[in-house]
C-alpha cells in the first residue's frame, strides 16, 4: 500500500480575490480521494482539517501518520469519522471489527490506535472517505448508520432544492471534540445545496460530492458573499471551505454530498445566512 498527503495551507479572504481558475483549483479542490490500494489525503491548514480516502482492493490498508503529524499513530492527538461511499467494507480499529455498508459512518476517538481498511469483496471494494480533526479528549468509537441519524427533510422541487440532511456525526448522535460530518441527499429534479447561502466563522467545512453520473459536473460556489467564485467538480471530489467562504452548490443532476466540519463549537445551527439576492 501507498499513504500520499499534501499540506494545503490557509488564505486570506483578500488574497484568494485575486485566485485564476488554476490557483482556486489547486488551493480549495481536492481532486483525488480514491486510488486502488492508496491512502490519500490533504492536510489543510483551516483548522487543521485532514480530508481523505482509502479504497482496498485485495489489500488491507492501514492509517499510517503522515510527517507533519510529528506522531506515531494517525488518531495520537486526533479524532476522525470516516463514511463508506462503496461496496461492502470492514475497519478494524485495535482488533475489533466494525463493517460499514453503503452510506455508513464510523467515528473513531483519539488514541494511539491501529485502525485497517478492508473490503469484503474486492471486485465491490469499499471505498472509505474521511475528515479527522485535532481533539483533546478520547471519545467512545461508534458506528452510525442513517437509522441513528437526526434526518431533516428540507426545500422543494419548485425551488430545486428538496433533500433530506442526515446528521451523523453530530452531538445529538455521539460525542466528539470537534469534529461534525453528516450527508444531505438530493432528490431526482433538485440541484441546490445549501441555499440561501451561509458562512460560519467559528467552523470551516469540507464537502465532498459524489453519486454524480460521469457525464454530469456540480459548480462548487465559494468566497465571500459579496465576491464569490466558483470551482466546477467531478464525481467523488472534495472541496475545502475557509471559514470566510460560503459554500453551496449546483449540478447538472441531483447528487449526494458528505459534509464535515471543524472549529469552535459543535453548534450546527450556528450559520450567518445571506440572501441570495445579496450574492455577487
Amino acid at each position: 500500500m501507498k499513504t500520499n498527503y499534501e499540506i494545503r495551507y490557509a488564505s486570506h479572504p483578500q488574497d484568494a480575490k485575486s485566485y485564476d481558475t488554476t490557483r482556486l483549483r489547486k488551493e480549495f479542490l481536492v481532486e483525488r480521494i480514491f486510488t486502488i490500494n492508496e491512502v490519500n489525503m490533504v492536510y489543510s491548514l483551516f483548522d487543521r482539517m485532514l480530508v481523505g480516502g482509502a479504497m482496498p482492493v485485495g489489500e488491507i490498508l492501514s492509517l499510517e501518520s503522515i510527517d507533519p503529524l510529528k506522531s506515531d499513530f494517525f488518531l495520537s492527538r486526533r479524532e476522525i469519522g470516516i463514511f463508506n461511499v462503496g461496496g461492502k467494507g470492514c475497519i478494524t480499529v485495535d482488533g475489533t471489527n466494525y463493517e460499514l455498508d453503503y452510506k455508513e459512518a464510523l467515528y473513531i476517538g483519539r488514541g494511539n490506535r491501529k485502525v485497517t481498511f478492508e473490503s469484503i469483496n474486492a471486485s465491490d471494494p469499499a471505498k472509505f472517505y474521511f475528515n479527522s480533526a485535532t481533539a483533546h479528549k478520547a471519545c467512545p468509537d461508534k458506528k452510525i448508520t442513517k437509522e441513528n441519524a437526526v434526518i431533516l427533510e428540507m426545500g422543494n422541487l419548485e425551488g430545486s432544492n428538496h433533500r433530506f440532511i442526515n446528521r451523523m456525526i453530530v452531538s445529538q448522535v455521539l460525542e466528539t471534540c470537534q469534529l461534525q460530518m453528516g450527508m444531505t441527499e438530493l432528490e431526482p429534479g433538485s440541484v441546490w445545496n445549501t441555499m440561501p447561502a451561509h458562512t460560519h466563522s467559528r467552523r470551516m467545512e469540507a464537502y465532498f460530492y459524489f453519486e454524480l453520473p460521469d457525464d454530469q459536473a456540480v459548480c462548487h460556489f465559494m468566497g465571500e458573499p459579496e465576491e464569490t467564485r466558483h470551482i466546477w467538480m467531478k464525481n467523488d471530489q472534495a472541496v475545502i471551505s475557509p471559514q470566510w467562504s460560503i459554500h453551496s452548490a449546483a449540478a447538472t443532476s441531483n447528487y449526494t454530498f458528505i459534509w464535515g466540519m471543524a472549529g469552535e463549537n459543535l453548534d450546527y445551527d450556528d450559520q450567518d445566512f445571506y440572501k441570495k439576492t445579496d450574492l455577487k
